[in-house]
């Protein structure tokens, strides 16, 4: 089994939510698949069924499960084209950085937005049907914004996943 990104918290941690080996066994085995049967999940990780159903709830629980998505081909769909987008907020907007972030994230063309420490002050990963469509985006989403002084665009060739 691949090692897994998350590891068992110390008491350094402060208010950790309490998982063991198995819990992280179990989380790595639904970030793979989501859709998996709760008595195969079981048998990978050598549980019951009904044991690991309780994990798996209370791993919902506490939040450490915070929901399941769905990864769609997007290329199928028409979407040719993937960028992230690097935006300066002006000095003046430092105040609405999360508003502005906020009100980016909920475009249809943005699929996530990062708030980082330093420059740039976000990282925007949008879709676009053409190369056409990307430009008219920044121009009307990003350039017309007053709260952002400056961006800069660079195109995903390839989404490893």
């Amino acid at each position: 089994m691949k090692s897994s990104l998350w590891s068992i918290q110390g008491e350094a941690v402060p208010h950790p939510i309490r998982v063991d080996e198995t819990d992280l066994a179990i989380l790595t085995e639904l970030r793979t698949d989501a859709r998996i049967a709760n008595n195969v999940l079981a048998a990978k990780i050598g549980l019951a069924p009904s044991t690991c159903l309780g994990r798996v709830k209370a791993l919902h629980r506490t939040g450490v499960i915070r929901g399941y998505t769905t990864l769609i081909d997007e290329k199928l769909l028409g979407v040719t084209v993937n960028a992230m987008i690097s935006v300066v907020v002006a000095p003046a907007a430092r105040d609405r950085l999360l508003a502005s972030a906020r009100t980016l994230q909920e475009l249809t063309e943005v699929k996530d937005v990062f708030v980082l420490g330093g420059t740039p002050d976000l990282l925007v990963r949008v879709a676009a049907r053409s190369i056409d469509d990307l430009r008219t985006f920044v121009a009307t989403h990003l350039g017309a914004n007053r709260a952002f002084s400056s961006t800069q665009t660079a195109i995903i060739f390839e989404h490893l996943s």
